[in-house]
């Protein structure tokens, strides 16, 4: 019997395993993937940005653990020589009401201790001579990183410290006793005294595996990217953002520069029909099913018939697309937009079509769940890592 095991090899759940084994030296651990590789998804397919926490609501998980998270991701970076780069952030504002929100978005930033500075439209200007607006702010601590490469540096301090990582290990039966947890699946069975699950994509499933009563549901959201041509990498000097609806969970099509010299537009946030469908169109009939079928999902569709009807738009059609982008970069043109990896979105979704926006765990006596774990939670995965560990450390007690 393990001491502990984690299914999910994604940031979050390598950084579990690697933050209890720093704790807990000696114990035995396992870490169940389904996939043949560690951060094929969420992690894997993002655009690479240490964010700084500025747009969440202070005094919630997203808010103290990504502050605190961009920080030790660097540390930890440096630490390992793992690349990264501080470039700073501008949030845009293009007109009127975006100004007026960006406002708001600077007092959110001076309440959760991010360091930022509003500019007018002159300053923005000199500042960047390709982005237009009204105003911007610029978030200095932000910066771009390949979460890959953190995830699999994770994990080897995982394995020198006697943890055991087992590929292609797909779990599709969970038992909890008053003693241990049960987990198995094709590739075997194994027991352990606590269990941690960061499932990602398939996060409600796994909880409902364990019994769990959650009145929620993983809707995907396929967000789709776009690179431009080599000849355009020095566009920008910094990472250019819209700025956000505070109503949706997703920050708008970005221009960011990449740790491997790229510049990329995007994502978009378009339904996806497949949880782990990457290419344009997919569709699995049981995640279809489960997602159109959800009373939640009908709730969220109803209240944003604007919203994801442009979003479905822009994906058609690159005109669309390129317009977003062009709000704040006129220069761009369709010929820039050239193909990139989609990446998608496990958002959890509640049952009265309430999205969730904060990070979500749920625990049973021997095991935690994480529930809802999006942007920006590569940026936090450390610090979620120590919260989920002195979770489990209470349990012991």
């Amino acid at each position: 019997m393990y001491d502990y095991c984690v299914i999910g090899g994604g940031i979050v759940g390598v950084a579990t395993a690697h933050r209890m084994l720093e704790r807990h030296p000696g114990a035995s651990l396992l870490l169940l993937e389904k996939a043949g590789q560690l951060g094929l998804h969420q992690t894997g397919h993002n655009s690479g940005v240490i964010h700084s926490g500025i747009y969440y609501e202070p005094g919630s998980l997203k808010a103290r653990l990504c502050v605190r998270g961009a920080r030790l991701t660097k540390e930890f970076a440096a630490a390992h020589d793992i690349p990264f780069r501080v470039c700073g952030k501008l949030l845009v504002a293009t007109d009127t009401a975006e100004h007026t929100r960006m406002l708001a978005l600077y007092e959110r930033s001076v309440a959760n201790g991010v360091e930022v500075e509003l500019l007018d439209a002159a300053e923005l200007r000199r500042r960047e001579p390709r982005i237009t607006g009204v105003g911007a702010l610029f978030v200095t601590s932000t910066g771009i990183i390949d979460y890959g490469r953190v995830t699999r540096a994770l994990a080897q301090e995982v394995r020198t410290a006697g943890g055991e990582i087992v590929l292609g290990a797909e779990v599709t039966a969970i038992t909890e006793t008053d003693s241990a947890v049960t987990v198995s699946g094709p590739a075997g069975s194994w027991q352990a005294r606590r269990l941690v699950v960061c499932a990602g994509l398939q996060a409600d499933r796994m909880a409902r595996l364990a019994g769990l009563d959650i009145d929620l549901r993983i809707v995907p959201f396929r967000g789709e990217y776009y690179q431009l041509p080599p000849e355009r990498n020095d566009l920008v000097n910094t990472l250019i953002y819209p700025i956000p609806d505070p109503e949706l969970p997703f920050l708008g099509v970005h221009l960011s520069p990449t740790i491997d010299g790229a510049l990329t537009v995007g994502p978009n946030a378009v339904l996806g029909l497949a949880r782990e469908g990457y290419r344009k169109g997919s569709v699995n009939v049981r995640d279809a099913r489960e997602i159109l079928g959800y009373r939640g999902f009908h709730r969220v569709a109803a209240a944003n018939v604007r919203t994801g009807l442009r979003e479905m738009r822009n994906s058609l059609f690159k005109r669309g697309y390129l317009a977003e982008c062009r709000r704040y970069c006129p220069e761009l043109t369709v010929a820039d937009l050239l193909p990139r990896e989609a990446g998608i979105r496990a958002q959890a979704v509640l049952r009265d079509g309430a999205l969730a926006h904060d990070f979500l765990l749920e625990h049973t006596p021997r095991s935690v769940h994480v529930l809802n774990a999006p942007s920006p939670a590569a940026t936090s995965a450390l610090p979620i890592a120590e919260y989920i560990t002195d979770r489990l450390d209470e349990f012991a007690q």
